[in-house]
């Protein structure tokens, strides 16, 4: 009797993988397409920006025209991957189709006129926008729609990033702080590797990052590096403590601008201006756009920061500026390019004053600044593997937990919610969202 019930558990699992296996590669088909097509115009994008140097002159107006657009269509789209995890805790009329194409076009605008801003958060609301639509179309309930949501995000974030097994963890893990939602996990690896593998069939390559160190058997104690690990551990420290910096910068650009700006539209104007003025300070135009390439071979970008020398001290402060002002102002694309370029950057500084290997700190910056800002350190871990190679899964692992602590109950996705704690005799914000915590701890000052 008992092997029957087995039997019988069995069946419903693989009855439950080809539910989700038919509902979702349509889906992830269409958020692959869509998501090769983006980075194709990304890429022509950003090369018409580099052959036209005036064009930044425009951006203010761009800005502009991107506020009125989201005022006259855009409605609850404002709120971007915010909009999505709130569908997916509580559906509340579900992601709008229009989200995706309005998302694409203004995140184009954005890098066409140098605003400094990444293509995560475009990806990932396609594929919401995508995943909600074909939820409506087959009528889900609601709990399935939930499912497909995520698996929408899982299939935007492999697509865009070239990572599988990353979009896979990290759509369940973002959720919530503290708990990854095992109940789509076949759904989300579906959803990763048929977006990744379309995206991939359509010609898209993505940048190839590599590292070169290897361990010396003088430098380890019982095959470990405890120097090293050390000075990872400090690393680690720095990189969470940034990714805190970011978020609250960002939200507090936003929050003080429709606090004393009146007229609304001015905010991205002034935000135009003030990019403008930056790069003319700073006389170079490294910090607009993606920043994984320059238009000058030995320019600073992500690709750059591997090498000796490739960036200077401050480049982390400086494109951590530049972008916290373009998204803060109502500028369009997503955080993490940014990101993984403040946190290679400055894991080239902090290698060239503790004397650790460059492009093993550049890659450590690179994943744990996006895992602090996130609250996503297994999933950036496992980026590490994917974008790096496995050989030093535990350096990427102290990085990435450590700056997960230390970047508190902070984050770029003010709609994630807190499902436990950091610190764990502390349960005051229980279930509430990032957004309800920054608000607490401003009301009580």
């Amino acid at each position: 009797m008992q092997s029957i019930k087995k039997s019988f558990e069995q069946f419903s699992i693989a009855n439950y993988l080809l539910k989700w296996a038919f509902l979702v590669t349509p889906m992830a088909i269409a958020v692959g397409s869509l998501v090769a097509l983006f980075l194709w115009l990304l890429d022509k994008t950003t090369q018409i920006r580099w052959q036209n140097g005036w064009i930044i002159y425009f951006l203010p107006l761009a800005g502009v025209f991107i506020y009125f657009l989201y005022q006259q269509i855009g409605k609850k789209t404002e709120a971007g991957n915010n909009l999505i995890l709130d569908e997916i805790h509580e559906p509340d009329g579900g992601v709008p189709a229009r989200i995706a194409p309005l998302v694409l076009f203004t995140t184009l605008i954005t890098h066409l006129f140098g605003g400094s801003a990444g293509r995560e958060g475009t990806a990932v609301q396609m594929g919401g926008g995508i995943a909600g639509l074909f939820g409506r179309w087959i009528k889900l309930n609601q709990q399935d729609l939930r499912v497909l949501l995520m698996a929408g995000i899982a299939a935007g974030f492999a697509a865009v990033f070239g990572t599988p097994v990353t979009g896979t963890v990290f759509a369940m893990e973002v959720i919530a702080i503290g708990s990854i939602k095992y109940d789509a996990l076949l759904p989300c690896l579906i959803a990763s590797l048929v977006a990744n593998f379309t995206c991939n069939s359509w010609g898209i390559h993505h940048t190839a990052y590599n590292i070169h160190f290897t361990h010396s058997d003088s430098n380890t104690f019982f095959g470990i590096d405890y120097l090293l690990i050390g000075k990872t551990v400090i690393a680690g420290i720095a990189f969470g403590l940034i990714a805190f910096l970011f978020g609250e910068m960002q939200h507090g650009i936003k929050d003080l601008s429709n606090r004393i700006i009146k007229i609304k539209w001015l905010i991205p104007a002034i935000g135009g201006c003030l990019i403008i003025a930056l790069s003319l300070l700073l006389d170079t135009k490294d910090y607009l756009g993606l920043g994984v390439t320059s238009e000058n071979p030995n320019g600073i970008s992500i690709v750059n920061a591997f090498t000796q020398g490739g960036v200077t001290n401050w480049s982390w402060f400086w494109k951590l500026l530049f972008t916290v002002i373009t998204l803060g102002t109502g500028f369009k694309g997503g955080e993490v390019t940014p990101l993984f370029f403040i946190g290679a950057a400055l894991g080239n500084t902090i290698a060239w004053i503790s004397g650790a290997p460059v492009d093993l700190f550049a890659a450590l910056g690179f994943i744990a600044v996006f895992a602090g800002a996130t609250n996503t350190p297994l999933a950036c871990t496992l980026m590490g593997v994917e974008l790096f190679g496995g050989e030093h899964i535990l350096y990427y692992a102290i990085a990435c937990f450590i700056a997960y602590y230390f970047s508190g109950h902070s984050g770029i996705y003010s709609s994630q919610r807190i499902s436990h704690s950091k610190i764990r005799s502390d349960n005051t914000h229980f279930n509430t969202t990032i957004k309800q915590v920054r608000d607490h701890h401003r009301n009580s000052k």
